[in-house]
């Protein structure tokens, strides 16, 4: 190998580490102090659940570990979103599962709790899978209430999804391993089946104290709803338990019942591994990734060997399509290319730059998998549409509108993977979240933003400087170099897929070499949905 590809693959590796070190972190919820606490009342972390339950040897994608990364720093942080969340297997049955992690402010839940929820809610409702909650948590957290109550998209969401989800025939499983206060009392209750553990879990619209302040009832939590009080007097709950790992194995026997699922059918053989090894995808993107690449480079590690078939592989050359197995499941492939190549007329063309004949390509291959019902993969590294006169003259706005009507109205499963730069209507031509992909991961070298940094930064300054030249001042050139570093700063942090995935704007920050298998897994899911639309398209012009 040679020391070009080395550089590369220690640089990507080493962004990689510093993504398992933050996780490490993150893992701990609300610290050691919290989990002991947990311990000496012989629960277990929301972690713990979660390995006993899933199946071993089974795959387990996190979903929102970064979710509410530095945020809420004010108010102690919320870790994870103040729950653990993820894709598995429990009895051999796919599944999402959805923890609340009681040792971050008593698993109450923050706005980004809440945005991280219902995206786990929408996930079980895209792709028809099996949900299971294990509920411990002390509601809404009150110093952001205003935040996470009453909105279309905060609590309240939760249980409007419970309804619907029940309506559309998906399994809800909700373990009861702790609290489960006020509003948030409806979730349990409006699953199929409620279990609760004796002494640990409890459900009530209101507490002791609040009832106490009510209407003047002393009562203690485990009489007031408790799992005795909910399964032998109110008959509110199903199972109860001694303990929490009693509880785990009755989901466990729950789910090896369920009937079998009814599939899309999309198209799979036998998978065979791909024509580079796995880890040979660390070595492809410069460190910054600011020199070209070869994106079937990446491909070729990803999808299994010999089966990229390349579409109309000598026109429009800054977007890669093609139809390809990953672990032996058929996909539509979308790739941004960076390598500087030579379009048709023979003008040279920037790489990760979306000109009119890419984007028509594209556009065309996109309606072509769906008419096939074939799943489409999109590898992300954009910098956005070509600008200037010769671009605008030739309909960039018309191709590219073409290009987001396809991947807005396309009706077969879309899995997004921002492995560089996603930037301006680059991000969403190349389906970004607004996009509704089922899932959309970054690789740690992920940016996603209006435009790249520096160029932003030169942008607001300018304005800046400008407006502070009316009002009569003067700036001189070290005034506007601090002003420019302190932009820059500000905005590049702004782009980086910590940032992103702390929004949820990313499903989850990946380990590069885990793309195919995170592909494989999002397909999967979405192969239990037997449901596809037809695929129509608006008005667009030609």
């Amino acid at each position: 190998m040679s020391n070009e590809f080395n550089k590369n693959e220690d640089a990507l590796k080493m962004a990689w580490s510093n993504v398992r070190q933050k996780l490490e972190v993150i893992a701990e919820g609300g610290g050691k102090k919290s989990a002991q606490k947990q311990k000496e009342r012989n629960k277990l972390t929301a972690r713990e659940r979660i390995d006993f339950l899933i199946d071993e040897g089974k795959p387990f994608i996190e979903i929102g570990a970064f979710a509410g990364y530095e945020m809420y720093e004010e108010h102690g942080g919320c870790p994870a979103g103040g729950t653990v969340s993820g894709i598995g297997y429990v009895s051999g049955r796919q599944c999402i599962i959805v923890a609340n992690d009681q040792t971050v402010k008593a698993g109450a839940w923050f706005p980004i709790t809440g945005k991280k929820n219902l995206r786990m809610q929408e996930m079980s409702m895209e792709n028809h899978l099996p949900i299971i909650y294990l509920v411990d948590s002390a509601g809404v957290y009150l110093p952001l209430q205003d935040e996470i109550f009453p909105d279309k998209e905060h609590f309240g969401r939760v249980f409007r999804n419970n309804a619907k989800m029940s309506a559309m025939g998906i399994t809800q499983i909700a373990a009861v391993m702790g609290a489960c206060v006020a509003g948030g009392a409806y979730l349990p209750i409006m699953s199929d089946e409620t279990l609760m553990v004796e002494n640990a879990g409890s459900i009530f619209l209101a507490g002791p104290y609040l009832v106490k302040a009510a209407i003047g009832e002393d009562i203690d939590a485990e009489n007031l709803g408790g799992a005795v009080t909910h399964t032998e007097i109110s008959g509110i709950a199903d199972y109860k338990f001694k303990t929490e790992q009693e509880c785990l194995d009755q989901v466990k026997k729950i789910m090896s019942k369920l009937g079998p699922s009814s599939f899309a059918n999309f198209n799979r053989v036998k998978s065979t591994p791909p024509k580079n090894d796995e880890a040979a995808i660390y070595g492809v993107m410069s460190e910054g990734n600011t020199k070209p690449y070869n994106m079937l480079d990446i491909i070729d590690s990803i999808a299994d060997k010999d089966s990229f078939d390349e579409f109309k592989m000598d026109y429009g050359k800054t977007i890669v399509c093609g139809y390809a197995r990953v672990d032996g499941w058929a996909v539509g492939i979308v790739a941004n290319q960076r390598l500087l190549v030579k379009s048709k007329k023979g003008e040279m063309q920037l790489g990760g730059v979306i000109y009119n004949d890419s984007a028509d390509k594209a556009a065309r291959f996109i309606m072509n998998c769906n008419q096939k019902k074939i799943p489409l993969v999109f590898l992300q590294d954009v910098t956005g549409f070509m600008v200037g006169s010769r671009s605008e003259h030739s309909g960039i706005i018309k191709d590219g509108a073409k290009l987001v009507n396809a991947v807005a109205n396309s009706v077969v499963p879309k899995i997004t993977i921002i492995v560089g730069n996603s930037y301006g209507a680059g991000n969403y031509a190349m389906c970004g979240k607004a996009y509704d992909p089922r899932f959309i991961y970054a690789w740690p070298t992920a940016k996603i933003a209006v435009m790249g940094g520096e160029q932003a930064a030169k942008t607001m300054l300018q304005i800046q400087v400008a407006g502070m030249k009316a009002k009569g001042e003067q700036v001189a050139p070290e005034q506007e170099k601090e002003l420019f570093d302190r932009i820059n700063a500000n905005y590049t942090r702004q782009t980086k897929a910590f940032y992103a995935a702390a929004r949820l704007w990313v499903d989850a920050i990946i380990d590069p070499k885990e793309t195919r298998s995170v592909i494989s897994e999002g397909i999967s899911a979405a192969n239990h949905n037997p449901v596809i639309e037809e695929f129509k398209t608006g008005v667009f012009q030609v």
